[in-house]
């Protein structure tokens, strides 16, 4: 089997399962690197019950947005967002298979991973979807054409890249796209080197019929695996403190900016990374994580098999003008059966009023 397809605890495993994800993630041992007190505060995480073609994004500086976002039209309708690492939907140079334990050579992802992906994301009916890990324009359009099809219409579309010329993000949306910006600042340095960051950061605002834009930033941060010229975990920081500075780029100029971001973080809720791209705890600039949780109430997004670890690496954070418009009960990591046919991350949803 490639993967587990569900997962049943007795209670006294949770524990054990909790820390695992939480010292484990999902690599080898990390080198020595700063700790996350030393960062930034640890903002609060808000608990369920508690409260058109495509573009690809080119060096610009972020398009200026309006300083004020137009009132909520009365009655308007919930919009759902689902944020979906959808595992390698790209040519691989060598693909294994952990069913048939074979490799092929510069293979696309199997009909029956991509059958499945969409299978979830028309369940899932989103109104607007940001993907990590494909390969190319061609790949996301693949995905919206086969969504359509299913009877799932995303008609706008937007493509992001970084430095990583493999895996990418992408945008569909049931809106129009009404702009799209990159960050100002995308290079970093460790030990004299330049870095970029790797896939790049996806800018798009989306415009819903009651006037209103929200503005989607997607991520998908360097992965825990590591790399001979430098630390990993300090690279994935490095790349959480541009995203950070784009997001603080953004509400300097609009403080009621309705933004949503999303993505593989490739760490875990206490994570330096994290705390970065949250911000400081009770301020205007926070950037707050909803407590997702699947049907069992469980947090985890991410199943590596090679180590049988279990870890939360997707999120969809808020920014404060949102606060009101989340509509916790309904957020949540989606977990239907066949989610391991799909990919290795299971797909999260947030609804917005």
């Amino acid at each position: 089997m490639k993967h587990l397809r569900s997962l049943t605890l007795a209670p006294w495993h949770y524990g054990a399962l909790f820390f695992a994800c939480l010292f484990l993630g999902t690599s080898c041992q990390k080198k020595q690197t700063p700790s996350a007190a030393q960062v930034l505060p640890l903002a609060t995480e808000v608990a369920p019950a508690v409260v058109s073609s495509i573009s690809e994004t080119k060096p610009v500086t972020p398009v200026a947005q309006p300083a004020t976002t137009p009132p909520a039209a009365t009655g308007a309708a919930a919009l759902r967002f689902v944020g979906y690492n959808v595992e390698n939907w790209l040519i691989l140079e060598e693909r294994y298979d952990y069913e048939t334990r074979v490799s092929s050579k510069n293979a696309p992802k199997p009909e029956k991973e991509k059958a499945a992906v969409i299978s979830i994301l028309t369940d899932a009916k989103p109104d607007v979807l940001g993907v990590c890990e494909i390969g190319s324009k061609e790949d996301l359009m693949e995905i919206q054409k086969r969504l359509k099809s299913a009877g799932l219409d995303l008609p706008h579309s937007h493509f992001s890249s970084g430095v990583d010329s493999s895996r990418h993000l992408g945008l569909l949306s049931r809106f129009p796209i009404a702009s799209t910006a990159t960050p100002a600042d995308t290079q970093y340095k460790l030990d004299g080197k330049e870095y970029g960051i790797q896939r790049g950061v996806l800018d798009a605002t989306v415009q819903t019929p009651d006037s209103r834009l929200w503005r989607f930033l997607g991520v998908h941060l360097k992965s825990k695996r590591e790399v001979e010229d430098n630390d990993q975990n300090l690279m994935r920081i490095n790349e959480a403190q541009l995203v950070r500075k784009h997001i603080d780029e953004i509400l300097k100029a609009d403080p009621q900016a309705r933004i949503i971001g999303y993505g593989d973080f490739n760490d875990t809720r206490a994570s330096s990374p994290i705390r970065i791209i949250q911000g400081p705890n009770n301020s205007p600039r926070a950037m707050s994580p909803i407590g997702l949780r699947d049907s069992r109430k469980q947090y985890w997004t991410h199943f590596w098999a090679k180590e049988d670890v279990y870890a939360r690496l997707d999120y969809i954070f808020f920014s404060q003008a949102l606060k009101k418009d989340v509509m916790f009960e309904e957020c949540k990591i989606l977990d239907p059966e066949n989610w391991n046919d799909a990919s290795d991350h299971r797909a999260v949803l947030g609804v917005f009023r």
